[in-house]
């Protein structure tokens, strides 16, 4: 069974949703039965690339809120996170484009390293406060990976791979899919947000099952 998954290395609950689906799906017992494969998704594609901003006055002005709240926010999603064993670090981080951070997730899936690549640009951007937009970074990440760093710059240093991630969109905007994180289980059953593992087991027995629609 493929599973597909629609994720922005930035969005806070794609990382939680992401450890909750691999908790799920390890306590089946059928993990070498399940291809999973990441999708693009650009949660704010209007910031510059290779730039960034601070994050808290930027959801603030985003969410139309204010800092305070964003700062509560971010702390109730600290503790939500270590729950499930993820280790955020939100306080004083910046947002910014991840189109290029995209492009080089679809050479790591050319080359077999999609799930160590996603991984560690998740880790890197929560856990350890790194940059996912500036080319230094993003090189210095997918060679940690297992990509070669030559080819990494390369990549980022043309236009490859940027029809891949504008597809991986289009696609989910044309599932109806308009925030992150999106499930699409064996091509027929969607499951969005960062579900309880309880849910994401019961979406991966029915999908083995094969006997019709998830229950909401």
């Amino acid at each position: 069974m493929r599973v597909d998954i629609w994720s922005d290395v930035v969005c806070p609950w794609c990382y939680l949703g992401k450890r909750r689906f691999e908790l799920a799906l390890a306590a089946s017992g059928r993990g070498d039965e399940v291809e999973v494969v990441y999708r693009s998704f650009e949660l704010d594609p209007r910031l510059p690339r290779g730039e960034q901003v601070p994050k808290v006055p930027e959801l603030a002005r985003k969410f139309g809120t204010g800092e305070a709240e964003v700062r509560a926010m971010e702390n109730r999603l600290e503790r939500l996170a270590a729950e499930d064993g993820l280790e955020y670090h939100l306080e004083g981080t910046y947002m910014g484009n991840t189109f290029d951070a995209h492009r080089l997730l679809h050479l790591a899936k050319a080359r077999g390293l999609q799930a160590e690549a996603t991984e560690r640009f998740f880790r890197a951007y929560f856990t350890e406060q790194r940059s996912v937009f500036d080319e230094d970074s993003l090189v210095e990440l997918a060679t940690e990976a297992g990509l070669d760093s030559a080819e990494a710059r390369e990549v980022l240093r043309s236009d490859a791979y940027a029809a891949d991630v504008r597809a991986d969109v289009a696609e989910a905007r044309e599932l109806g899919a308009n925030g992150v994180p999106f499930f699409v289980l064996d091509n027929r059953f969607g499951v969005s947000g960062a579900q309880s593992v309880e849910t994401f087991t019961a979406a991966l027995s029915r999908a083995f099952q094969d006997d019709g629609p998830l229950p909401k």
